[in-house]
């Protein structure tokens, strides 16, 4: 799913295009990050029964298949930017 953004949408959200663009991909991290500390724990589960261990194949198979429908970590980023949904200051600025 290749999501196509407007760079002027972007730059509405804020004065520097550049800042803007490193604040999405510290977001983005933060969001893969979190993707993949939900999908390791059902991952890191193993048995030494053959029946069982079909099984959990099976679901690790259909938590992958729901990992690949996400859309990209910098997609979900930018539209949170977008929706206003993504807060964000510099520690610098007395504002």
């Amino acid at each position: 799913m290749n999501e196509i953004f407007d760079l002027n949408e972007l730059e509405k959200c804020g004065e520097n295009i550049y800042v803007i663009i490193n604040i999405l991909g510290k977001r983005s991290n933060q969001i893969i990050n979190y993707i993949k500390m939900k999908l390791q724990k059902p991952l890191e589960s193993s048995s030494n029964n053959l029946l069982e261990n079909i099984l959990e194949k099976k679901e690790q198979i259909e938590i992958y298949r729901t990992y690949e429908n996400l859309p990209k970590p910098t997609s979900m980023a930018i539209q949170e930017l977008i929706d206003g949904k993504l807060f964000f200051y510099n520690p610098n600025e007395s504002n």
